[in-house]
Order: C-alpha cells, then structure tokens, then sequence
C-alpha cells in the first residue's frame, strides 16, 4: 500500500506521488464506456490536430500554384471533413470526462464516508467535525474535478507532441530538431516550481480544513457565543484564519501566475524559431510557403500541449494535497475490526444473546503512559444494573466505553459468556448494545423516524410500543403534528428530558441484551428525572445494565453500585451495604443529600 500522510500527523513529502495518482486514476477509470470515449476523443482530436497543418500546407501550396482549381475544392471538403470530426471528438470526451468526474466524486465520498463509519472512537477524539466534513465535500470534489484531465491530456498531449514531432521531422528535420531542443528547458522549469506549488497548495487545503472546523462548531454553539456576548472575539478569532487562508492563497497564485506565463514564454520561443530558420529556407527555395505555415503550426502545436500540461501540473500540484487527504482518510486501517475468522463466522451469531460480560484485570489507556484504568475486574450477569459512581475522571464512561468495545484494552480481556470479545464479531456485539447518552443526538426528522433510528425494519406500530414502553407516548401525542413533529438539528426543538425519552425509546427498540445509561438524568429538572427513572426501570428488567449516575438518588436500587476512583474498584456492594459500611460512597451520598435539602429549603424560601 501506498503511503498516504495525514495532515494531522508526519509531513507528506514535496513532490507529486505518482503512486497516489496512480490509484485514484485506477479509480476513476473504473468506468470502462466512459473512459474509452475519453481516452478515444482525446487521441482523435490529437490526430486530427497533427494531420491538419499539413493539409493546410496542400491547399496553400496548390492555391499559389494552381489556384482554387478542383483539387484545392478536394482539399477544402477534406478540411470540414476533419472540423467536424473535431467537434465529435470534442463532445465526446467532454460528456466523458463529466461523467468520470461524477463517477470518482460518488466513489470517493461512498468510501470515506464508509471508512468512517468504520473508524473507531479514537480516531474522532482528535480530529475535529469541520476537518472530517472538508475530507468528504471539498477535498474529494477537488480531486474529481482535476482527475479526468490528467487522463485524457495524458493521451491527448502524448498524441499530439509525438504526432507534431514526427510531422515536423518529416517536413524539414534541420527546425525540427530546434524545437525538440526545447524539452529540456520547459522540463527543467517544471521541477523548478513543483515543490513550491505543492507546499503553498498543502497549507490551502490544511487552512481550508481548519475554517471549515470553526465554522462547524461556531455554527453549533452559536447560542453559547451569544450567551456570553463572545461575538467579537469569535470575530476575531475567525479573522485570523481567514487572513492566513489570505496569504497562503495569494502565495499560490503569484507562483501559479509566474510558472505558466514562464513556460508559455519558453515555448513561443520554438515559434520564432520555426519562423527564423524557416524563413531562411523559402528565401534560398529549399521550402515552400505552404510548408513554412505547416512548420508554425506545428511549432504551436508543439508546444500548446506543453503549455496546457504545465498548467495542469499547477493543478495537479494543487489538487495532490486534497488527494494526499481523501486518500489517508479511505486508507486508515481501523485499529478495532475482526478477523478473518471471526468475520468468516458473522452469521452463526445472528440469533445468540449477551448473557454475562467479565473484566478480567481490564486496564486502559488513551495516551501511552497515562493510565485510566488499572487491574479492573468485575462481572455482570443478566438481571444485573451495575450503577458506577465516582470523582470526575474516575474511569466510569471508559468501562462502559470497553464494554461496548468502542475501545479495546490496553492490557486484561474482556469475556462475553466466557470468550474473549475480539472472538466474536464487532457488528454483532454493537447490535446487542443499547445506548442512551447524557446528551442525546437526534436527527433532523420526524419522532417516528428517530425512533426507528434503533431498527430500520421496524413497522410504524412496534415503533409506538417502544414509545409507549418508556412513556414517551404522553409528550408525543402532545406536540404540533405528534409522531410527525420534526426534532430539528440534533434534536434542539425537544427539551433534554424529551430527547433523552426518545433516545430510551430508540434503544428500547432496539432490543438490546446490555442497557448503558451514561450521565441519563444528570442534566434534567426533579419530575423530569422520575419520568425517565420510570422508564428505566422498566426498560432495564431482564438485562445486563450499566448505569453511571451523577445524581446518587437514581442509583438506590441497583442491584450494584460500584465506586470507581483512579480506575480502580475501591467500593462494591448494594446502595445499603455501602452505607453501613460508611466509607466513600457513604461520604459522597451525605453530601449529596445535604447539597438537595439545602436547595429544597432555598426553592420554598423563593
């Protein structure tokens, strides 16, 4: 596999990488109709271009000689013949190269946004929205834009060059070979100016990413940027970016705007050439005049497909760091993923069921060296809410985290009835988990459609039973439009204890062996809270449930509570042996309860 450099990660090297380009013109070529009407039409219309100079030369010749007679008729018939055949040409890689544009775009953007889906939590804990979202929208059409015509001047400019050369060789070789001489120069311009194009074009695009990320989060907590008036410092902070999206941009095409005109200068130079020791020729009779107009155009012609792929090497240049990107997005290698045996066994799991997870002296770690959790072992068995509690940075969402195998231990096993995880296939053992967050993400659809979020195949009826099961029937019923009501962007038109229903709701659906509930009620009013408790309580019979609660209140009747602190178990027990034993759990609840009568005697003060 090729090497593809991250932007986040080591610099990618200063020159075009053929092998990159290499692979996303294999993709793009994957439409073979297509591709042949590109490849042809270029070719075609190169052929045509080298075998009209010399058609002209005939009908100058024959007019000087003979005049508009009946041969030059001949010549001229001749001549719309090839203009039309032109224009085909023309019309037939044009509507190609759109569709391989179109066709590499969709192919592109289907397979990064599958390789995130894909991806493992890690990846997304470094790397903002805005950065991803610029990978799957504006990098991949920045290569698809450009791939097409690297194909087809590829066989267009060949053609044409090795056609024009040939001709010319064949006209008078003594100012053809002048003109040949010329290829070392435009090619030693071209490396001149490679590696600075390329480098201004990678801080383009990495510049272009880093707005996109702002934008994407200025634009989500808009309101928190209005609530502490930070307008004029998001102003600010936006300003500095774009003034650097500024000088980078303006650097490019200064060196864009200085390479082309260079190379076009060098290459005109075989036009005076053409006319200069052409013309000395027709003076003394050794050439005809037909034959010096034939040697002009080819002069252009010569170097016109030079031209146009010096330009398309500013393009190409300019386009590798998008390619650089889309590609190391579609090349990352999930570090959670089955084997081949386990996937090969996928299906023979279909129907089993979670009935007991065992941390077997679990430890974690998100940066090398930083420990999460150490020596962690516990089991949960079905009928079993674990309810984990614990200072901040205690470790309790990375043991739910593991358990759902969003990661993966550092060290220790985690068993499923008794078989290492990583035996059994990802796909299935996510699809028997249930998640409900803090902050609940919905879509931008109806409350039915948001529901069914949790099993596609679900028929309207056995959505509303699902609803029903968590009570969230009694506030749907109520809403403009009721199980049409649209949630709006993540869910910003419901209340919090609305979207945390709805997401029960969703899981619920689901039919999942294991419950998480993360943070469920931490953010919501009293009577809010015994809502969703409700609704808990009766989700949670019958399965494996781990719960992590803020609010010690909600967690009474667990059949386990489990004080997590520095990533290790240093409390377990039921809510009643915990207080007997008055130790941190004891601490923690009496505080609690203290801080709630305190805000109790404060709202009836009010």
């Amino acid at each position: 596999m090729n090497e593809v450099h991250d932007d986040l990660d080591a610099p990618a090297p200063g020159s075009i990488s053929l092998g990159l380009w290499k692979r996303i013109i294999g993709t793009a070529l994957q439409d073979q109709r297509s591709a042949v009407q590109l490849v042809g039409g270029g070719i075609g219309i190169a052929a045509i271009e080298s075998a009209r100079p010399l058609l002209n030369a005939a009908m100058i010749d024959e007019a000087i000689a003979h005049g508009m007679g009946e041969r030059f008729m001949w010549l001229a018939g001749a001549w719309a013949a090839l203009a039309l055949c032109f224009g085909a040409g023309v019309f037939l890689f044009i509507r190609a190269a759109g569709r391989i544009s179109a066709g590499l775009a969709f192919t592109l953007r289907e397979r990064a946004f599958a390789r995130l889906q894909e991806l493992q939590f890690g990846y997304f804990d470094r790397r903002p929205t805005g950065w991803l979202v610029s990978r799957v929208t504006s990098d991949c059409g920045k290569v698809s834009g450009i791939a097409p015509w690297v194909i087809l001047d590829t066989f267009w400019a060949t053609t044409i060059v090795s056609g024009s050369a040939a001709c010319m060789l064949w006209l008078d070789w003594r100012v053809a070979v002048w003109m040949i001489l010329l290829l070392p120069l435009l090619a030693a311009l071209a490396v001149l100016f490679q590696s600075r194009l390329l480098k201004s074009s990678r801080l383009v695009r990495r510049t272009n990413s880093r707005i996109t990320a702002f934008l994407s989060e200025g634009i989500a907590g808009v309101r928190t940027t209005k609530s502490l008036a930070r307008e004029d410092a998001a102003d600010a902070e936006f300003a500095v970016l774009t003034t650097e999206m500024e000088v980078h941009s303006m650097r490019n095409s200064f060196q864009s705007a200085v390479f082309v005109p260079v190379v076009t200068s060098a290459s005109f130079l075989g036009v005076a050439i053409a006319l200069w020791r052409g013309g000395l020729r027709v003076e003394t009779g050794e050439m005809s005049a037909g034959t010096l107009v034939a040697l002009m155009q080819y002069a252009l012609l010569f170097t016109w497909p030079i031209i146009d792929v010096s330009q398309r090497v500013v393009d190409l240049l300019s386009a590798q760091a998008a390619a650089e990107r889309v590609q190391s997005l579609i090349d990352t290698v999930p570090t959670i993923s089955d084997s081949d045996a386990v996937r090969a066994q996928a299906e023979d799991f279909s129907a089993a069921r979670i009935t007991r997870i065992t941390f077997e002296n679990v430890s974690f770690e998100y940066v090398a060296g930083e420990p999460v959790l150490s020596d962690f072992s516990l089991e949960a068995r079905v009928g079993d809410t674990i309810a984990f509690v614990g200072p901040t940075g205690a470790g309790k969402s990375t043991v739910v985290n593991l358990a759902a195998r969003f990661y993966e231990p550092t060290a220790g096993r985690i068993l499923l009835d008794g078989v290492d995880m990583r035996e059994r296939p990802l796909a299935w053992h996510q699809g028997r988990f249930g998640v409900v967050q803090q902050s609940p993400w919905l879509r931008n659809t109806s409350i039915l459609e948001n529901i069914r979020y949790g099993r596609l195949d679900a028929t309207d009826e056995e959505v509303k039973a699902a609803a029903a099961a968590v009570g969230a029937d009694s506030f749907i019923d109520g809403l403009e439009g009721g199980w049409g009501f649209v949630a709006g962007e993540a869910g910003e038109r419901l209340s919090l204890g609305q979207r945390q229903l709805i997401a029960l709701a969703r899981a619920f659906l689901k039919d999942p062996d294991v419950f998480i509930l993360d943070e469920a009620t931490s953010s919501v009013d009293s009577e809010t809270e015994r809502t969703i408790q409700r609704a808990v309580d009766r989700v949670l019979a019958h399965r494996i449930s781990f719960v992590i609660a803020h609010r010690l209140s909600t967690i009474r009747r667990a059949t386990r509570i489990v004080m997590v602190d520095g990533g290790r178990i240093v409390e377990s027990g039921t809510h009643a042996e915990l207080m007997r034993a008055r130790g941190k759990y004891h601490d923690l609840y009496a505080q609690q309860f203290v801080e709630m009568r305190e805000r109790a005697v404060l709202d009836v003060h009010e």
